[in-house]
């Protein structure tokens, strides 16, 4: 092979421009005996990459075991679940004033309720004269002072 081709190429190889075919052409030109004194310097990369790529990876890779708790806590998750819908019991739609009373029943409660507002009334109306008379007792108390 022409040293000037070889030159070129190892100028694209650094350059990154080469194609694997150029590449094996470099490769082979750097696996023979005859190398340019010049270029020997480049030799032990170019024998590197052919004895790398005969290499083989031989020794056993441990594989971490999974994690077993994940699984029996997505079990016991499930069985949660299930004795759940098992026990649920839907509420029952809301019972209305009229369902469980009579009309009569309903109109006695609405008259107590209103006799006891106003009896309510009446007493908060007595809560309004003891105010005034307070308020009247602290202007004496205060004055004497």
């Amino acid at each position: 092979m022409e040293l000037h081709n070889i030159e070129k190429l190892i100028e694209k190889y650094f350059e990154a421009t080469t194609t694997v075919a150029e590449e094996e052409t470099l490769r082979a030109y750097f696996a023979n005996e005859d190398i340019a004194p010049h270029l020997e310097q480049h030799a032990p990369l170019f024998n590197y990459f052919s004895i790398a790529k005969e290499e083989r990876f031989t020794k056993p890779v441990p594989l971490k075991p999974r994690r077993s708790y994940l699984k029996w806590v997505s079990v016991a998750a499930i069985a949660v679940f299930m004795v759940g819908l098992y026990f649920y019991q839907p509420t029952p739609p809301p019972v209305t004033l009229a369902d469980e009373y009579t009309p009569e029943e309903i109109e006695s409660a609405k008259e107590a309720l209103a006799l006891l507002a106003m009896n309510f009334n009446k007493g908060t109306e007595q809560l309004y004269h003891l105010e005034e008379f307070e308020k009247t007792t602290n202007k004496f108390l205060t004055k004497n002072n």
